[in-house]
């Protein structure tokens, strides 16, 4: 599993514990090259981790999914639905079914397909246009705000809606989305998106605790990320002259101020006008951001027409390597500072889950031993300390060592999204590896 002979603490320095991992002529890792490990898998996700969700997931009394399950056995207290969990289960459930794994006892296209009805009937602003944040478990609005960040996640869950099913409503309704928030919320001073807003569209700018998600009156990365993600995927599937713009921007903001070349410059916030956020609370980076920038930015480019910036994404892959990856146990850690070693060392299920999609996309474009002993150790981590036994639903987060910390499978930020896609992403890469990229 490991190819370290000598342990570092976290305390030393992550280059020379990079350096060590690597050094020597270890045996070359296997990478992409491993159909036994990637059809088991695959077996994994038909016949145990979809059937999770399908069966837990759905709420037939009102529609829509409730999430909740602590991973301890005991059933867990749901109290209400969230836009992005709701979001991304219909996306999920779109993908297993363009894949082909809908059969007669779980039709995964009518289960994203009754989240859609109750998001237009209980998320859905027909008078202000857009989604709300949350409502109760029966479909009351409950948060009324409009979050970008969410906002992008239906924009994502509905294109994949219209590739499984080949309705054009959901697709229309994604562009008539991404035609309110260009209204609404682009910000025509600065450019890039304002975050957050009431249901009327007046804009939060200081932080407030109905924000929910990153700090209203800055512009975050993780938002502009999953916007750049959003629009790359309305896009392709639009061809829209309008939103093709709105992605070049996108793209090129997010290149530029929040995942820039020198990767150890990345950051979580801006302001409005681009400066720096100095409030140490923003300080630092996260490596599972970083990695899933590198990859979407190459779909980006592809569906763009653009040449891959395949140095950018390099920069990101190799800079989370050497600072932000556990070269004893395998996994990688949450965040750091700069070049420093990691300051948050915890293992947290979306982050392996960008790790294992950036490395698959790496070897994809060539082959290189070091990206498929780090891609090993990534997958026998997560098979030995995150994947659930039972149902190989990924817990939450373990510590560094694997030991449990938050073991929970199913909550209004953990769908079927990060993890299902890594791994399709990782099963279906196998037969393209000798494709020209």
């Amino acid at each position: 599993m490991h190819t370290t002979a000598v342990r570092v603490g976290i305390s030393g320095l992550c280059l020379c514990l990079y350096s060590l991992s690597l050094s020597g002529r270890p045996a070359e890792g296997a990478g992409i090259d491993n159909p036994t490990l990637q059809e088991e898998l695959r077996q994994e996700l038909r016949q145990r981790v979809l059937p999770y969700w399908y069966d837990t997931a759905i709420d037939h009394q009102h529609g829509g999914f409730v999430l909740a399950d602590r991973g301890t056995g005991e059933p867990g207290v749901p109290e209400e639905k969230q836009l992005v969990s709701q979001a991304r289960m219909i996306w999920g459930f779109s993908l297993a079914h363009t894949r082909g794994w809908s059969d007669s006892r779980r039709d995964y296209l009518k289960a994203a397909e009754q989240g859609f009805r109750f998001l237009l009937n209980h998320f859905r602003d027909d008078r202000n246009g857009g989604y709300f944040w949350s409502t109760d478990l029966t479909g009351q609005p409950r948060n009324r705000n409009k979050i970008m960040y969410g906002q992008a996640f239906v924009i994502y869950g509905l294109v994949e809606l219209h590739r499984a099913g080949g309705s054009r409503e959901p697709l229309d309704r994604a562009l008539e989305l991404y035609r309110e928030l260009q209204q609404h919320a682009y910000d025509r001073e600065h450019g890039g998106w304002i975050e957050h807003f009431t249901s009327e569209w007046t804009p939060i700018l200081k932080p407030a605790p109905g924000a929910i998600v990153e700090v209203a009156g800055y512009k975050s990365a993780n938002t502009h990320l999953h916007l750049m993600e959003a629009f790359t995927e309305l896009y392709e599937a639009t061809r829209d002259p309008a939103v093709r713009n709105s992605l070049e921007e996108a793209l090129r903001l997010n290149q530029k101020y929040f995942y820039p070349r020198r990767a150890e410059e990345s950051c979580f916030h801006r302001q409005r006008d681009w400066k720096p956020v100095t409030d140490p609370a923003s300080a630092g980076l996260s490596y599972g951001h970083n990695v899933e920038f590198a990859w979407l930015m190459i779909r980006a480019e592809r569906v763009l027409g653009r040449r891959p910036s395949w140095s950018h994404f390099y920069a990101h892959l190799d800079h989370a390597l050497k600072c932000g990856y556990d070269h004893e146990h395998g996994g990688t850690y949450s965040r750091g500072v700069k070049d420093e070693p990691a300051t948050d060392t915890d293992k947290v299920w979306w982050v392996q889950s960008e790790m294992l999609a950036a490395l698959t996309d790496a070897l994809l474009h060539k082959p290189n031993p070091r990206y498929g002993r780090a891609l090993d150790s990534q997958l026998d981590f997560i098979r030995q300390h995150l994947a659930d036994p039972r149902t190989r639903v990924w817990r939450d987060t373990v510590r560094a060592d694997g030991s449990p910390k938050a073991p929970s499978l199913a909550h209004n930020w953990k769908a079927n999204y990060h993890d299902v896609r890594a791994v399709v992403k990782f099963i279906e890469a196998a037969p393209q590896q000798k494709t020209a990229r």
